[in-house]
């Protein structure tokens, strides 16, 4: 009864465009189903990756949405990014992992943002695949965004030493799947997999909700 009288109040809308969402519809209006900037399977490697992909190219509806997830506080996106992203990934991830991480923002960043926005993702995904996140890493340096930053010079040296494994007999000689927000230049995702693989972990995996469209974007 709540649940209804909730909808009433706060009607589903879609999580890209804000549209109101039909009956059926579930996340999703069906033009951004269909039409959405759909990420496809990437060529381009990342250091220290084994995989990677993403749900859709940041840019346009996705970008906002993202923004508002973020930095506006609808973290009850999670849930939906979450559903989408599971199917993305047992689409994709064929040899399948182990384990599930999340690359985690600094404590002052969640301090001031009230939030890890990837934690709840990692929590929204592992619900639905029936897996437990495991923390394998912790940020130990407050780093300035690397939105802010230009090239991939930059962005690894400001990402260099910002993490640390945690407890990493739980996950040694494990595959992991790392899970981030959005891959720019992949610095971040990067680094973290090469902490993780020194830490001991045989294979990092990396999924996303968004990465840079290379054939739009510069490198």
């Amino acid at each position: 009864m709540i649940h209804r009288i909730a909808e009433l109040v706060y009607p589903p809308k879609c999580i890209l465009c804000r549209k109101l969402l039909q009956a059926g519809e579930v996340d999703l209006c069906a033009h951004c189903r269909i039409h959405g900037p759909h990420c496809p399977k990437p060529k381009r490697k990342l250091p220290f990756l084994d995989s990677w992909l993403a749900l859709w190219h940041y840019e346009k509806e996705v970008r906002a949405s993202l923004i508002r997830y973020k930095f506006y506080g609808k973290r009850h996106y999670a849930k939906g990014y979450g559903r989408l992203l599971a199917m993305k990934v047992q689409q994709e991830c064929e040899d399948g992992f182990d384990l599930i991480s999340w690359v985690p923002v600094s404590p002052w960043r969640k301090f001031r943002r009230g939030y890890d926005q990837v934690l709840l993702l990692a929590e929204a995904l592992g619900a639905e695949l029936g897996i437990q996140p495991v923390q394998c890493l912790q940020k130990i340096r407050h780093t300035p965004p690397q939105s802010r930053l230009k090239g991939q010079a930059q962005r690894r040296a400001n990402v260099l030493g910002a993490y640390r494994a945690v407890e990493p007999e739980r996950f040694a000689g494990k595959r992991i799947l790392l899970l981030d927000d959005i891959i720019t230049t992949g610095a971040t995702a990067g680094e973290c997999g090469r902490v993780l693989l020194t830490a001991g972990a045989k294979e990092v995996h990396c999924a996303a909700l968004a990465a840079a469209n290379y054939n739009t974007t510069s490198r």
